[in-house]
């Protein structure tokens, strides 16, 4: 039988089925009593392990939400960044390598002259 798609369940709900997993019954036995799927107990499970330091395989739930937080932050940096980058470099509207193989004015414009050496991007 198919579940349909559910959101969040509460932590109350979850934090139960953990003990009853931990306390000896099988995801599957604890899946067919609850509405959630043997696999999402399974995980539940394992997340509530990471977070008591029982396993080290993964992120703890506070670690996901620093990281969730951070890439929030650089999501909405990240034009500001990307514009500056390319005003300070000179590259802003160069265009694509693509368009630049298909168009030999293009690609002349943006080549270098003969005999100049292309600045190096780091140790070679």
């Amino acid at each position: 039988m198919a579940k349909g798609n559910h959101g969040p369940y509460p932590a109350e709900l979850r934090a139960r089925l953990v003990e009853l997993v931990r306390s000896g019954r099988t995801p599957e036995e604890v899946a067919r009593q609850y509405e959630p799927t043997a696999q999402a107990i399974r995980n539940w499970v394992a997340q509530a392990d990471r977070d008591a330091k029982r396993r080290g395989d993964g992120l703890t739930t506070d670690e996901k939400q620093e990281l969730a937080r951070l890439r929030r932050e650089n999501k909405a940096r990240g034009g500001e960044v990307k514009r500056r980058a390319g005003v300070a470099t000179g590259w802003a509207h160069r265009p694509s390598a693509r368009a630049m193989s298909r168009s030999p004015t293009l690609s002349a414009r943006w080549r270098l002259p003969r005999g100049a050496v292309r600045a190096s991007r780091g140790p070679s």
